[in-house]
């Protein structure tokens, strides 16, 4: 028998070394991106900062999102990754809100008025929408109101109309998306008989 095929004399094959599993590295790297953050990210801008191509990465990092939702459902944690205005941000669970307002002093003189919610509401579902159109539907002046959401940059001007004296159109922002927890405005509940945009 050559020595060759002598077990006996078969170099000992090297240890495999160990190695911790890519997805818990990537789901780390995300994690602290997302903590720093502060505002809603693309998974692509995520895995550019993590090394990683925009376009393929972007998929290993939505993997390394659920990765992590898993985690923090399985012990309990009060926050979660949430889709929002069209990235991913780190939000806490609706039940804290009380809890994190009140740590925050979010008293009444932040929330918005019944007034501004309802034009909000038009301009939401409405936008691009007029200020003649807003009052239309409202059937009083909105010039403060449009005031206190431009402000607050719930919503912005995106253009002018093509008509006579060609007023200012409203729609809303990314900020916007991000107070209310929606990924686009597509995500934005349905409204029965379209009444939010004053039936038409």
């Amino acid at each position: 028998m050559s020595a060759d095929r002598d077990p006996v004399l078969k170099a000992p094959e090297p240890a495999e070394p160990v190695r911790v599993e890519p997805d818990a590295d990537l789901a780390a790297t995300v994690e602290a991106v997302l903590l720093c953050a502060g505002r809603a990210v693309q998974a692509g801008r995520i895995a550019e900062a993590a090394g990683l191509p925009r376009e393929t990465g972007a998929a290993q990092v939505e993997a390394a999102i659920e990765r992590l939702n898993r985690a923090y459902d399985q012990t309990g944690r009060a926050f979660r990754v949430e889709r929002v205005a069209g990235g991913w941000r780190l939000l806490t669970r609706p039940e804290h809100a009380d809890a994190v307002a009140a740590f925050l002093n979010l008293g009444a003189a932040s929330r918005l008025s019944r007034a501004a919610i309802e034009t909000l509401a038009i301009v939401a579902y409405r936008q691009p929408v007029t200020r003649a159109e807003l009052e239309s539907i409202r059937g009083v002046a909105c010039g403060e109101v449009l005031r206190s959401l431009l402000e607050r940059r719930l919503i912005e001007i995106t253009g002018r109309a093509e008509e006579v004296g060609r007023p200012m159109l409203y729609g809303t922002t990314r900020t916007f998306l991000e107070t209310f927890g929606l990924s686009s405005i597509k995500d934005l509940p349905a409204v029965e008989g379209d009444a939010a945009a004053g039936g038409g």
